[in-house]
């Protein structure tokens, strides 16, 4: 899942403060789990900040709705109408969803509330940790399971360099060796003969260096 942290309520307080009225908008699917986004966020947020702004003396009207997924516009038109009575949305999404909000209301403006930071899993309750960039060309298959790209501090593809020490990177002692993980679950299943395999250096066209992105599944187009 997309993982993101709520950004600091000064942060946050600043950029809604132009405005006499405004919606927090919030999304019910990657940042309601990693407790950034959904209706417990929105409805702790608003709160704040009505208290924050009545110690100014400032009268701000603030509108809250969460929505099951901004990145698709089917749910953004839930919000169409909370959205044009306000003067500004205020989304707790993703950078997407962010994204996605501002092209269906265009004369709206709409802020972030939310700091994106990776994709990652939840490891365990208030623990979330970094396992994919999105490069656009699995190779999970040739590394056991453990991605190199995002899971080593140097992305080495023909790893472990020489500063690992016990088990743990270099660079953050506190970060377990992407290639000790990657040689240790090789050993488990017998298959560490593939570690001799030589993997050439990574294409990053399938990455960002193009510029954004698309996938177009025109199977599903009509």
């Amino acid at each position: 899942m997309i993982v993101g942290e709520q950004k600091p309520l000064e942060e946050i307080k600043a950029m809604v403060a132009p405005y006499d009225n405004f919606l927090i908008l919030g999304c019910g699917t990657c940042v309601k789990t990693c407790f950034a986004g959904g209706e417990e966020e929105v409805a702790t947020l608003a709160s704040a900040l009505r208290l924050a702004f009545g110690k100014d003396g400032k009268k701000t009207k603030i509108s809250e709705l969460t929505v099951e997924r901004q990145c698709e516009g089917e749910f953004i038109r839930q919000a169409a109408s909370l959205a044009t009575q306000n003067q500004a949305v205020l989304s707790l999404a993703c950078g997407a969803g962010v994204q996605m909000v501002a092209s269906r209301f265009p004369k709206i403006p709409v802020l972030p509330g939310v700091n994106t930071t990776f994709i990652g899993i939840l490891e365990q309750p208030g623990l979330f940790t970094e396992k994919c960039l999105g490069c656009g060309n699995c190779v999970l298959d040739v590394f056991s399971g453990i991605c190199p790209i995002s899971r080593c501090s140097k992305k080495l593809l023909n790893g472990p360099c020489g500063g690992s020490k016990n088990g743990k990177c270099e660079v953050n002692p506190e970060t377990d060796c992407a290639w000790q993980l990657i040689i240790d679950r090789y050993q488990a299943f017998g298959e560490t003969e593939k570690l001799y395999n030589y993997v050439p250096p990574k294409d990053w066209r399938t990455a960002d260096a193009g510029g954004p992105r698309k996938l177009v599944r025109e199977d599903l187009m009509v």
